[in-house]
């Protein structure tokens, strides 16, 4: 296509960081003119999902600083300038026409790279508090995409553009799981509980109190054990027969179309995908995240009146059995689908690419260019309409 462009993405770390930039590498797709590249660490759980998926991969060996390691610390300032300088290498080779970058410290010298080489760059922060490689990195490119309304504190850039979550857009795309295809009875309601995709030992703990003692006769549950915790929470516990225990669920907002309530951590994809689903919620943020976020990313929520927050300090059998009466309380229950059908969708995806040709294209294009393109197509839409 005429306007055919190359693309870097990179991201690094965890599923928070990595699945947006894949939402985002969809759309990138569907002109197949356009070709791309990822960025990403040697060591983490990008460097093996990237490439199974087909998808041209750089790895860059850079480790994240440790406050208590100095050796490796000393080693790391190594590697980033070795990866900065094999990314102005790649800037070289492929000639990309934008970086976005989604978080994680990976994408430090593949963004001051590009900076040095003229190329447009983008951020998209998931979170409502910026991480540090994000806050670091504001005020150096063209702009930030923000999944919050509200998530602009701390970043320094000009251009602070609310998008919305990618992960949001694939989850309303997505198709409706029959949750009977798992055994489910069509009349009771369903309850899914999941704490991240490898689980989360602290609160598996506390819920196992819970899970061997709830039963309702209009009430099943679905445990998403995380695939780290499965076989040792399996084998060691006994749960009423509406319950049921699994290690993971590969599309979990299709599965969230047809529930009623979905118990977890308040993680930034998470949080898209209960709000593209319009799911009623119980978050539990993680405590053990960077200036602890996912508080700040659940209180959102709780203040939009569609979710109720227990801290993981506070949860327990009494606490949970609590909050999961107050949402199935009929007038709450109203309430909150309301709310949640209040809000807009938005084509987040669609959004941040068509604002990256935007701004990258004018950065690239002298104004003449610009403005002869600009009379063409107003020249090409009289023609076309009589």
């Amino acid at each position: 296509g005429v306007y055919s462009m190359k693309f870097i993405l990179t991201a690094g770390g965890t599923g928070g960081h990595i699945y947006p930039a894949l939402s985002v590498l969809d759309e990138i797709k569907k002109d197949k003119s356009n070709e791309y590249l990822y960025i990403g660490t040697k060591d983490r759980m990008e460097s093996d999902l990237i490439p199974s998926m087909g998808i041209p991969y750089e790895g860059l060996e850079i480790y994240g600083l440790s406050k208590t390691n100095i050796i490796r610390d000393i080693k790391n300032i190594k590697c980033i300038s070795s990866s900065y300088k094999k990314c102005l290498k790649i800037m070289d080779e492929f000639k990309p026409d934008a970086v976005i970058a989604f978080g994680g410290y990976v994408t430090l010298p593949v963004c001051l790279a590009a900076k040095k080489k003229g190329i447009s760059v983008f951020l998209h922060e998931q979170n409502m508090l910026p991480g540090k490689t994000n806050i670091f990195l504001s005020s150096k490119v063209d702009a930030v995409f923000v999944s919050f309304k509200d998530g602009t504190r701390k970043l320094k850039c000009k251009r602070i553009i609310y998008t919305g979550n990618p992960v949001s857009q694939r989850a309303i795309e997505t198709k409706k799981y029959n949750k009977t295809d798992l055994g489910f009875s069509k009349d009771k309601k369903l309850i899914i509980i999941v704490m991240g995709s490898l689980g989360s030992t602290s609160v598996n703990e506390r819920l196992l109190d819970f899970l061997r003692s709830y039963e309702r006769d209009d009430t099943e549950i679905l445990f998403i054990t995380g695939k780290k915790s499965y076989a040792d929470l399996n084998n060691n516990l006994i749960v009423p027969k509406s319950t049921k225990i699994v290690p993971f669920f590969d599309n979990l907002p299709s599965l969230m179309k047809s529930a009623d309530l979905i118990i977890s951590r308040a993680g930034a994809s998470t949080i898209a995908e209960i709000m593209a689903t319009k799911t009623p919620s119980i978050l539990i943020p993680s405590p053990y995240v960077a200036n602890n976020h996912q508080y700040y990313n659940a209180l959102d929520l709780v203040n939009k009146k569609i979710s109720i927050l227990i801290e993981e300090k506070d949860l327990d059998k009494n606490t949970l059995i609590k909050a999961i009466d107050e949402i199935f309380d009929e007038n709450t229950l109203k309430e909150i689908k309301n709310n949640l059908k209040e809000i807009k969708d938005i084509s987040s995806s669609t959004i941040i690419l068509d604002k990256v040709k935007e701004i990258s294209r004018l950065k690239n294009e002298p104004k003449w260019m610009e403005d002869f393109r600009v009379k063409a197509f107003e020249k090409f839409k009289e023609l076309s309409n009589p």
